[in-house]
């Protein structure tokens, strides 16, 4: 059985968009919180169940 996911590559380009989402607030609002908040957003973008089209 040799599966290859299309979009596991993604993972981290989700994370790092999200974190500087929230670097980008934390910087207007002066509150830290808003750094974890975009991590824990960019993690939840790159975790979606693989779409396979040849199940068998």
């Amino acid at each position: 059985m040799n599966i290859k996911f299309k979009n596991s590559g993604n993972t981290g380009t989700w994370i790092g968009v999200g974190t500087a989402i929230g670097i980008a607030v934390f910087a207007a609002t002066n509150d830290p919180t808003w750094i974890a908040v975009g991590v824990a957003i960019g993690a939840a973008l790159s975790w979606q169940k693989p779409k396979n089209k040849n199940e068998e």
